[in-house]
């Protein structure tokens, strides 16, 4: 079975609360627990607080959350800058300064995330949280 939202919001930081209750709601009715539904609202929000700083978007981003059976998919998409994903670092966590601690908190909370992305293409990013 498959359900899916999408919500379409400025590209403004006092939106990102819509999306961090939404993935919330999706997720306790799914069955997650309290856990891993708060592991879901951080990444989620970490990923909208990406495409509205770093794509300096002027308008919209969209977002889809996916039900599936055994799974909770977020995708955030974005029609800005994008970037080029091979000159990712990962932070240095003894002295975190800087920008890449969005992809690296999604990564430590969410079981698979995917970033497409190309300068001047704009970025998507799917988060997904499985069952257990």
């Amino acid at each position: 079975m498959l359900d899916q939202v999408s919500i379409s919001l400025p590209c403004k930081s006092e939106y990102v609360s819509i999306t961090r209750l939404s993935s919330s709601v999706i997720a306790n009715q799914m069955g997650f627990d309290i856990e891993a539904i708060e592991d879901i609202k951080v990444a989620v929000g970490e990923a909208c607080n990406n495409a509205i700083i770093h794509s300096h978007c002027e308008a919209t981003f969209d977002i889809t959350f996916q039900v599936m059976d055994q799974a909770f998919v977020c995708e955030v998409r974005d029609g800005g800058n994008g970037f080029n994903l091979n000159e990712y670092q990962e932070p240095n966590l003894s002295d975190p300064q800087g920008n890449g601690l969005g992809i690296f908190i999604m990564k430590s909370l969410m079981d698979e995330v995917i970033v497409d992305t190309l300068p001047g293409k704009g970025t998507k990013i799917t988060l997904k949280k499985f069952l257990e």
